[in-house]
């Protein structure tokens, strides 16, 4: 277990210090204005403005974030904590949410032929443009501003759970299930018993999906609606001084980056958890 924490450690080490040497490589021999491929400009800008060197990113950390203000990565990690308690609510309410809908259509399969189209349909939904709706409905309602912004963190973050969950709960083995009946078990008790920690290896990969798109969803939200104190603002800010302080731009993205890899991280401390005591399998 030891060993592969520090494979992976490295792996992710020598994984951004290639991200970096590539993004140097490109700024060195790419065109500053740019280019085009067949009439697209999809060809990056490598001017200073657009592309910074990496230690001018780094080094901004330490610059004060506004005169006389605290430090940058003061004032990012601060943004981060504001934005991962947002979207930790919003990861647990779209896990109590899809896990619910997953029983329910495991349950009913005709609940599952009706209501699953809807589920799939629901992340076609544009969430920039749905935020003001929410807000405005949670407005009405009298719930505070950080709610409807977890609420958009739980809107993205239980379709992956909802559709792991439900292929986790109907691949149970048909010869446990088989026993379970023979049992005479009630359908909650071979549900608890059997199918959800036969879903346990197909739940987690949903989450970990799911604790990525909460960060997403939550950071949309707080620039679409306006609330102050998140990565999301902070990145919203700080854009407005990109041809000033261009290097400021990516401390915010890379805030949020890092925001994204903890939450994954605490879900995969989770999983190892959950499968510490689960047998292999061996491959035959």
């Amino acid at each position: 277990m030891i060993k592969r924490a520090v494979r992976r450690t490295a792996l992710f080490v020598a994984a951004l210090a290639f991200v970096a040497i590539a993004w140097e490589a490109w700024k060195a021999i790419g065109p500053e204005k740019g280019g085009e491929v067949f009439g697209w400009r999809i060809i990056p800008k490598t001017n200073d403005r657009v592309m910074p060197h990496t230690w001018e990113m780094l080094g901004e950390f330490f610059e004060p974030e506004v005169r006389d203000t605290p430090l940058v990565w003061q004032a990012v990690l601060g943004y981060t904590w504001f934005t991962f308690r947002l979207a930790v609510v919003g990861l647990i309410a779209g896990t109590m949410i899809g896990v619910g809908l997953a029983v329910l259509m495991a349950r009913f399969r005709i609940v599952e032929r009706g209501l699953l189209p809807y589920v799939i349909a629901s992340q076609t939904v544009p969430l920039i443009a749905l935020a003001p709706q929410i807000a405005t409905i949670a407005g009405n309602w009298g719930l505070p501003k950080w709610t409807w912004v977890s609420l958009l963190g739980a809107f993205l973050a239980f379709f992956p759970i909802t559709v792991a969950t439900l292929r986790g709960l109907t691949s149970a083995p048909a010869a446990a299930v088989e026993l379970m009946d023979s049992y005479a078990a009630s359908w909650w008790t071979t549900l608890v018993k059997l199918r959800f920690p036969s879903a346990i290896p197909s739940i987690v990969p949903g989450m970990k999906l799911a604790a990525t798109a909460s960060v997403i969803g939550v950071i949309v939200a707080e620039i679409s609606t306006g609330l102050s104190g998140g990565i999301g603002k902070a990145a919203l800010t700080y854009s407005q001084k990109a041809t000033s302080e261009p290097a400021q731009v990516y401390t915010a993205v890379i805030g949020a980056a890092i925001l994204g890899l903890v939450l994954f991280g605490l879900i995969a401390l989770l999983e190892m958890s959950a499968m510490r005591h689960r047998p292999r399998e061996v491959a035959s």
